[in-house]
């Protein structure tokens, strides 16, 4: 495994230099410290005449060290990076087009590695330590970051970093992707419009967060939208009047804990037209299903789950994380308050497509009953990648909605 420029006398004379050297009465800005490292590399050069490239590497790493997240900062600057993970000081592992690898790179040390953990955690006004060693952040550009300390870390601190894209991503490039059909996004179109609520569920890496960005661009520019998540990662676009919320971590300086529960009943007192909930992971769920009850249609969320029936039963068990209902009146709940559930699936090829749509038309006996509107189905492989058609396989039931939107004209299909 090639070794940083750190572990050289000369990189650490280097960053001596250069500390030395920092006004820290003042705020340095980039631009500066850039300045003051060319200074101080172009110094050291002349004295022992290495090359210019090694000069030019040196320069970069001392940046990334002083100013950015170190080795990190060029993964997070490759764009066909997807995933990055650090597994203490055992290496760092990439995603790159849904393909796992270990990196050249690495840190240091576990110091350092504490020390870029600390600094993410600050930037968002998070804690995480050894009595709170689990946090979520997110860095500056939105990307998702989870990290956990020892003693829970057995083979040092951990680092995962969910990378999104730098545009937010749209329906048509899911279109272009072949993620989803044209039919499929005329028919979400006119559902979101109409006010239908939607829950998108899918595996780890589905493309969850991803595909509800793509379907907020399709809510009516007029209305009033509560953003409400762990970690504020969505990008909500073309909605004027959006309201963002993130929760809270309980601090050490008498911060009392902020959950999704508290910031789902606040969202209620601001007029909401719509309601966005990141994911549901557990009791929260009861309030997420109490507001889809209580007029605000057309609210979004999402949640883990293998299968599109496999939904309910998690929404269910996430109910009964908080508190002791009767599971029929539960399952009443959830008839009630979501119209469609958006299945996401990962294929062997890694593509990310969408598997299914489904209606949610109320209850049969004791049972949540779903109306399934359009399946995935494989038809082969061609050059490693997988091909199918994205069929659809049932008839819209519930139309008030879209009657009432002006939508409706005589079948599901049929819209203005």
């Amino acid at each position: 495994m090639a070794k940083k420029s750190e572990s050289s006398g000369l990189y650490a004379e280097l960053k001596r230099q250069i500390l030395e050297r920092v006004d820290l009465s003042r705020e340095v800005s980039d631009e500066e410290m850039q300045e003051l490292i060319d200074e101080v590399v172009l110094s050291c050069g002349k004295e022992r005449h290495f090359p210019l490239n090694e000069r030019c590497r040196l320069k970069q790493e001392l940046f990334y060290d002083l100013r950015k997240l170190d080795v990190l900062q060029e993964l997070l600057e490759d764009r066909g990076v997807t995933e990055i993970m650090v597994n203490g000081t055992d290496g760092i592992f990439l995603e790159r087009e849904g393909k796992l690898s270990r990196w050249e790179k690495s840190f240091a040390s576990e110091e350092k590695i504490q020390d870029i953990i600390q600094q993410i955690a600050g930037a968002c006004n998070r804690v995480v330590n050894e009595s709170q060693p689990i946090v979520d952040a997110r860095l500056k550009n939105g990307d998702r970051v989870h990290i956990v300390l020892q003693p829970i870390a057995v083979n040092g601190p951990i680092i995962t970093i969910r990378r999104f894209p730098a545009e937010p991503m749209t329906m048509q490039r899911l279109l272009d992707m072949e993620s989803i059909s044209e039919e499929e996004a005329l028919f979400l179109k006119d559902a979101v419009r109409a006010g239908y609520s939607i829950l998108i569920a899918g595996g780890t890496g589905s493309g969850k967060t991803t595909f509800l960005n793509a379907l907020s661009e399709y809510i009516p520019q007029e209305e009033r939208v509560v953003v409400i998540e762990d970690t504020a990662e969505l990008q909500i676009q073309g909605v004027p009047n959006l309201v963002r919320m993130e929760t809270r971590a309980a601090g050490t300086e008498d911060c009392t804990e902020i959950t999704i529960r508290d910031l789902i009943r606040a969202s209620l007192r601001m007029r909401p037209s719509r309601i966005i909930v990141g994911e549901v992971r557990g009791a929260e769920t009861f309030e997420l299903l109490t507001c889809l009850n209580t007029g605000h249609d057309g609210s979004f969320s999402t949640c883990h789950a293998n299968s599109t029936r496999d939904t309910i039963s998690r929404l269910e068990t996430m109910v009964l994380m908080g508190m002791e209902l009767p599971l029929q009146a539960i399952r009443r709940q959830i008839a009630s308050g979501i119209d469609l559930i958006v299945y996401l699936g990962r294929l062997r090829d890694k593509s990310r497509r969408l598997l299914e749509i489904t209606e949610v038309t109320g209850m049969e006996g004791e049972q949540v009953a779903l109306n399934p509107l359009f399946s995935f189905r494989e038809t082969g492989q061609v050059s490693g990648r997988i091909c199918g058609v994205q069929e659809r396989t049932g008839e819209l039931k519930n139309i008030e909605k879209m009657a009432r939107a002006g939508i409706f004209k005589g079948r599901s299909g049929d819209t203005s």
